[in-house]
């Protein structure tokens, strides 16, 4: 029931987002944080563009550009953190926005975007994405108390990525990437965001993908929640798109405690692994267990690709740690670099699941990617890519990231096997998304 509730949705909320485009472009003035103070600015108009609204929140939070070693203070805006109940609410619209990534205009822009076959790197749009969903947070909030001039006071942090679909749409390197969306559902402190990215394809927008970001709002200095204002539906489609943000966060939940990592596998599973210990196993053996490889398989030992990175200022964001976008590039790089030299051939993205943000990284730290070939089924790889923050002076690795993708290649690709009873369980956890991702189903955006 739940897939296919999730699926309508997706429609109803694309169709929302095309009508909230047309509002948007009537629209010339846009709501600040102090509530009734309205000014004019760039971001109402539905072609600004991503360079224009990083430099708006910016300004909003009362930061300048530079690197500095220690960031300028924020604790004089904790006097400024509202109460839950001197929020007013606010509709889906209120925080509805869209931008442009003008590579057609801009060949330098272009440079930073392109790979060597003409294509958008798909990763550098993941970057803007998570910018943008940061964006529809602020325009959400709205503070009647705020003095003018003062700062949000507030800090938004990604906690993780529901989920993001693709179509069978290629962009371009050299045409305009549109970005629109808005808060799709709220609890006490955190916002989900949907996002949507086209593409003008013999002039008219075509999708290329969808994403759900799920944002924590935290107070000034990010020491603890901050309250957001509630959502009150300005009609009966943003009713079930909130009702479709609450059954979200009841599956997130459900998930959880059934993780693989938690509980034991189910029976279904269980017997997938005694057929796995069966294929791998010598029909006879005295002894310590020798396994065996069956043809045209792989160990999973075998199958990951691993780069560490050092992180610099120019990777931070706001707050002076690692831009989780620029995390979600990393792994999507890498994954897809595993994904390559596994099939032997060009695999294509088809879905990304369940990047979540564990811990900070600080914007000095070397960071461990790895990425597993986890399951595979006739054509379809799933990547495993794990993100640990290292020590150089201790030694000591802390995972902060864990992000899962599904890769298509043209032909059927070698079966990827565990050969230990942990790899086995990253088998069963991957096996799991593949399935919910419901790309085997050939299912596609409405």
């Amino acid at each position: 029931m739940l897939p296919a509730l999730l699926g309508a949705r997706k429609c109803r909320g694309f169709l929302m987002a095309r009508n909230l485009l047309q509002l948007a472009s009537k629209k010339s003035r846009r709501y600040y944080s102090s509530g009734d103070d309205i000014k004019k600015s760039s971001v109402d108009n539905p072609n600004c563009t991503m360079a224009e609204i990083k430099e708006d929140m910016m300004k909003s939070l009362g930061l300048e550009p530079g690197y500095t070693r220690e960031p300028k203070s924020r604790e004089e805006l904790l006097q400024y953190q509202p109460k839950i109940e001197e929020l007013p609410a606010r509709s889906m619209q209120d925080s509805f926005s869209s931008a442009i990534i003008p590579l057609s205009k801009n060949p330098m822009l272009q440079d930073k975007y392109i790979n060597f076959r003409g294509f958008v790197r798909l990763g550098r749009l993941l970057e803007d994405m998570d910018y943008f969903a940061a964006w529809c947070c602020h325009r959400h909030l709205k503070l009647p108390n705020l003095p003018e001039g003062v700062p949000l006071p507030y800090t938004i942090v990604t906690i993780l990525v529901d989920r993001i679909d693709f179509t069978e749409i290629t962009a371009s390197g050299t045409q305009d990437i549109r970005l629109s969306g808005h808060v799709s559902w709220v609890g006490t402190s955190s916002m989900e965001v949907v996002v949507w990215l086209e593409q003008k394809v013999d002039e008219k927008y075509q999708k290329i993908t969808r994403a759900l970001f799920l944002m924590a709002a935290r107070n000034a200095t990010n020491t603890g929640s901050a309250p957001v204002n509630p959502i009150q539906p300005a009609n009966e489609e943003e009713k079930l798109i909130l009702a479709g943000g609450a059954e979200r966060k009841q599956h997130r939940q459900i998930l959880s405690a059934q993780s693989v990592f938690k509980v034991e596998p189910n029976a279904q599973e269980q017997s997938l692994i005694y057929e796995i210990y069966k294929r791998t196993s010598p029909t006879e053996h005295v002894g310590p267990l020798k396994r065996l490889l069956p043809p045209d398989c792989c160990w999973m030992e075998d199958s990951f690709q691993m780069s560490t990175i050092p992180s610099f200022p120019e990777h931070r964001n706001h707050h002076n740690t690692v831009f989780g976008g620029f995390l979600m590039r990393s792994a999507l790089e890498i994954s897809w670099a595993a994904a390559f030299l596994f099939c032997k051939t060009r695999p294509k993205l088809e879905h990304i699941s369940d990047i979540s943000f564990e811990k900070p990284v600080s914007v000095n730290s070397f960071i461990k990617m790895t990425a597993y070939v986890v399951y595979t089924k006739l054509n379809y790889v799933q990547i495993m890519t794990v993100a640990d923050v290292l020590d150089p002076y201790s030694g000591n690795r802390v995972t902060a990231n864990a992000f899962y993708y599904t890769f298509a290649a043209p032909d059927t690709v070698t079966e990827v096997l565990p050969r230990s009873y942990h790899e086995t369980m990253w088998y069963i956890h991957g096996r799991r998304k593949f399935n919910a991702s419901n790309v085997y189903k050939s299912e596609t955006i409405s």
